[in-house]
């Protein structure tokens, strides 16, 4: 049987590249080490190169980049994380559950201190997560829990078993983001390619498959939920939505954010804009008037929904020492840790010049509260009729909270750049490539402490807030 090559010229060139971004992610996962700056930097330069040159050229053949977009994951499969050491932590609290310890309860250094390892690899998994998360309870939700423990019972019975099988799971998650990203964007009315400016994003493909972070498995849910709303099914969005809760508590920020959608958007869809032409002016006003308030309370339902399964997904964990460990150690993120911050810096400048020292725990009291307000104004004082007015009031409370924050690490751009593949916003996109520089941040010179490079930091910023500027000033109208 002979083969006709003359189908296969026109792909030439994606295959050529699909080759050199798989030989650069080979070198990614199994040859570098995360001080090997310039190399870091290269391949990844080369990686986003790349990527954007095949979506860019080829985003009308859905079927080649989606062959790509896990092709590049499967590479990826046995390699040990090599940016970060949150793994250690992940299979740890999976162990702990199949020991049949609340892992909320007890400090990892707890255990080591007092010479009880409580089961196989504990002394590794401490010395590889290092001293700082080994002092703190953990902090991540029960969804979370529950993939460490599935992933721990993946054959093997070692740290490499118990990675794949979290690999396996963020992969999975990855597979239901591109199923419900395409029927959201075609339901929105935008180019389903978009889908690959998140999937086929080296970024993401490093930050989740590679470095095992659990913000896809939060995204699937965020966009489940959000397709499921614009389909009408908003109970069954409720439950999805507190999923996405229980994996990261980022969602939260967004749930002032609906109200506008409940009692707006409904009231304006095409059926019911037709039925009120045909009316009185009174008449118009007494529809209006109980529409209202059949939608509020649809809004109460879906937060007495929301609530109720996050506290039912919490419930097998809880006791009282759980909400003080659990509250102690998501307010460190506030008051003690930093990081990749960028408007926090210039208040913690502010206060060594003006008070003589950081200012951090004063600070990272009002971070909360101006996050708070800031939602409540976009709630309240803005109107928006659609879900992707409703999908751009996300992105914007989550960056103007990222922008204020104390500590930004790389995978965090995640949420935003899914959010933004809804949206006509470009600058996650550029942040995802520029988030790089965090990586960056911690280079010694010379005999120098060990301290964040904050040119480098700024250097960051100031191409991310460029890009946000300006199109905040160019922004074309979004669709309803």
């Amino acid at each position: 049987m002979q083969i006709n090559l003359s189908i296969l010229k026109p792909l030439k060139t994606p295959i050529l590249l699909s080759v050199l971004s798989l030989f650069v992610y080979f070198n990614f996962a199994y040859n570098l080490q995360r001080t090997e700056y310039l190399k870091l930097t290269a391949l990844y330069t080369a990686l986003f190169a790349f990527f954007y040159w095949l979506v860019s050229t080829y985003k009308k053949n859905i079927t080649l980049l989606t062959a790509f977009t896990f092709l590049f994951r499967a590479v990826f499969i046995v390699a040990i994380p090599n940016l970060s050491q949150d793994f250690y932590r992940f299979i740890w609290d999976g162990n702990m559950i199949l020991e049949g310890y609340n892992p909320y309860l007890h400090t990892v250094s707890s255990f080591i201190d007092a010479n009880n390892y409580p089961f196989e690899n504990a002394l590794s998994l401490y010395y590889g997560m290092g001293y700082l998360n080994a002092s703190h309870f953990t902090n991540y939700p029960p969804v979370n829990q529950f993939c460490f423990v599935l992933a721990n019972l993946i054959p093997g019975n070692s740290i490499l078993s118990s990675v794949i099988g979290l690999r396996l799971i963020i992969i999975a998650a990855d597979f239901g983001s591109f199923y419900f990203g395409k029927k959201l964007l075609k339901a929105l009315g935008l180019p389903i390619h978009n889908i690959f400016w998140l999937l086929l994003n080296p970024f993401i493909i490093i930050e989740l498959t590679g470095n095992l972070h659990f913000e896809g498995v939060m995204v699937f849910f965020l966009i489940w939920s959000l397709y499921l709303l614009q389909k009408g099914n908003w109970i069954w969005s409720a439950v999805v939505l507190a999923l996405s809760i229980a994996t990261k508590l980022i969602p939260l920020l967004f749930l002032p954010l609906f109200f506008q959608w409940f009692t707006t958007y409904p009231l304006n869809t095409s059926k019911i804009l037709h039925l009120k032409s045909n009316l009185k002016h009174h008449d118009k006003h007494s529809i209006n008037k109980s529409l209202l308030f059949k939608n509020i309370k649809k809004l109460i339902v879906f937060y007495t929904v929301v609530g109720i399964t996050t506290v039912l997904l919490f419930a097998p964990f809880f006791s009282l020492q759980f909400v003080s460990n659990y509250t102690q150690t998501v307010g460190l993120w506030f008051k003690n840790f930093e990081f990749n911050a960028s408007i926090y810096y210039i208040a913690r400048a502010v206060g060594y010049t003006f008070r003589g020292y950081n200012e951090i725990a004063i600070i990272g009291k009002a971070i909360p509260i101006l996050v708070i307000l800031f939602v409540l104004i976009n709630t309240f004082l803005k109107k928006r009729i659609g879900l992707q007015q409703l999908i751009v009031a996300m992105l914007m409370a989550l960056s103007f909270y990222y922008f204020i924050s104390t500590t930004v690490h790389p995978w965090y751009v995640v949420t935003l750049l899914a959010l933004s593949i809804f949206t006509n916003y470009k600058f996650p996109l550029v942040w995802s490539y520029i988030i790089i520089l965090s990586y960056l941040a911690y280079i010694q010179i010379g005999n120098a402490s060990k301290q964040e490079n904050l040119i480098i930091i700024g250097i960051e910023y100031l191409i991310v807030y460029s890009v946000f500027i300006w199109e905040i000033f160019n922004q074309p109208k979004q669709v309803a």
